[in-house]
């Protein structure tokens, strides 16, 4: 699966043959056309040229390709994959410009351009587009979804918590591992979602970061239950299995969560947390994370929310919100997405409660839920050299304007302003060369792509 003449569509095989004679360049852009948000925070580009485009292509996968099309049924272009081996070492050559990783960009902005180095292989730029476009649309909508819900809870915090820089990092935390379609899409997202948050359970996110971005370590997880391990108790040790926990975890100043809802969640935190097992938690040092993990968590949460606080007690920080006593907090895994982490904050603001109180788990709303069209994502060609001429290459379809392309070859001027490149002048092209003709020619460290989108907000 390796194979770089097969990471594309199979149409894209024939359009060797459709451009017009003499053609020598082909420059494409990729942008996030629309969503729901008014910026996408871009992040991915790195980890698929690392994985796919620093490796060069060989004659058995020049052969591989040859058999598999032609009995496909489209045309095999075995000249110019074969003269991209000769002339180049089986290395692409193609000139990939991008934003730095990590900045938050606005809206139909270009994110990355890509053009062909050798006029001999115009049709080489669209040949790409499956890949390269896969490879940017899901991190960047990933990053972008975390990056939207940091954005919110930030706002409640600052509006209820004394701690907001300590407490934030830690709010959302990546439960999608289990959900996504494969490991290579548990990885992307969960470094994704890594840019803006510390907290995960998907330890692909953390290989990812790890092997193509340099971190040594990106994310960081707890001790927590599962139901397994607390139902196999029966119903009747359910007091036994939480005492475990405490017994197993309960370490000063470390942090446990303990899912709490296999039987009766309310009789869980006002008896058997809130009663039975108080004293031996607060002893502990610990922090107890108490989670719910079924019903409608607009209404869950909130309930929990009183009833811990009915057991355990707590005080208002100084702009007057409860915050529960230190020994224990609620973590809401369930039925979680971007509308109800917004919803329930609010409902707790309302009810005079902090959002120090509760952190999030997200899982397929986090990894799996986003599509392309989330952002509207698409690669687009914008110019062509023919015969050494320059020309404008662009679609304006009279039935949805919103598939309006750009025109020219493009830069990104420091204010998103996007120009022609011949316009720029003297001024800052964001749209850095990050890779030509096989080789990387710009990398980015993790705690560089996390500063800068901490820092563009």
């Amino acid at each position: 699966m390796k194979n770089i003449i097969l990471n594309t569509d199979s149409y894209k095989s024939s359009h060797y043959l459709q451009y017009p004679a003499k053609s020598e360049y082909v420059s494409s852009y990729i942008e996030a056309r629309g969503g729901d948000v008014e910026a996408s925070l871009f992040f991915g580009l790195q980890a698929f040229i690392k994985e796919y485009l620093l490796t060069p292509f060989t004659q058995n996968d020049i052969d591989e390709a040859k058999a598999i099309l032609t009995a496909h049924g489209v045309p095999f272009n075995e000249e110019g994959w074969q003269y991209i081996l000769d002339e180049y070492n089986g290395y692409l050559p193609l000139e990939i410009s991008a934003v730095p990783e990590g900045m938050v960009v606005p809206l139909k902005s270009p994110l990355v351009q890509v053009v062909n180095t050798d006029p001999k292989v115009p049709w080489l730029t669209s040949y790409m587009e499956t890949a390269l476009l896969r490879a940017v649309w899901f991190p960047t909508t990933v990053a972008t979804v975390s990056y939207d819900i940091k954005q919110i809870i930030k706002g409640y915090l600052e509006e209820t918590s004394d701690n907001v820089e300590a407490e934030l990092p830690f709010k959302l935390h990546d439960f999608g591992a289990r959900g996504t379609s494969s490991e290579e899409s548990a990885m992307l997202g969960g470094m994704a979602h890594l840019v803006n948050f510390q907290g995960t359970d998907t330890l692909s996110g953390i290989l990812g970061a790890r092997k193509y971005y340099g971190a040594d370590m990106a994310g960081f997880s707890i001790p927590a239950s599962e139901h397994s391990t607390m139902t196999s108790w029966e119903r009747e040790g359910e007091s036994d299995a939480y005492a475990n926990m405490v017994e197993q975890f309960g370490e000063k100043g470390k942090l446990f969560a303990v899912v709490s809802d296999s039987y009766d969640i309310y009789n869980a935190v006002s008896n058997i947390w809130g009663r039975e097992l108080k004293e031996k938690v607060k002893e502990s040092g610990a922090t107890l994370i108490i989670r719910p993990d079924s019903g409608e968590p607009r209404e869950i949460v909130l309930e929990v929310m009183k009833h811990v606080y009915e057991a355990f007690g707590g005080y208002k920080n100084a702009k007057g919100y409860i915050v529960l006593d230190d020994s224990v907090r609620i973590i809401q895994g369930d039925g979680v997405d971007t509308e109800a982490i917004r919803d329930i904050l609010e409902i707790l603001k309302n009810e005079g409660f902090s959002a120090d109180n509760i952190a999030f788990g997200m899982g397929g709303g986090l990894l799996q839920k986003p599509n392309r069209d989330t952002l509207r994502f698409a690669m687009k060609a914008s110019a062509i050299c023919v015969d050494a001429e320059w020309r404008d290459v662009y679609k304006d379809p009279i039935t949805d304007v919103g598939k309006r392309s750009k025109k020219g070859r493009l830069a990104l001027t420091k204010e998103f302003e996007t120009v022609r490149i011949e316009e720029l002048g003297e001024r800052e092209n964001l749209l850095e060369v990050v890779f030509r003709n096989g080789e990387l020619l710009k990398e980015d460290c993790f705690d560089e792509v996390r500063n800068l989108a901490y820092y563009t907000r």
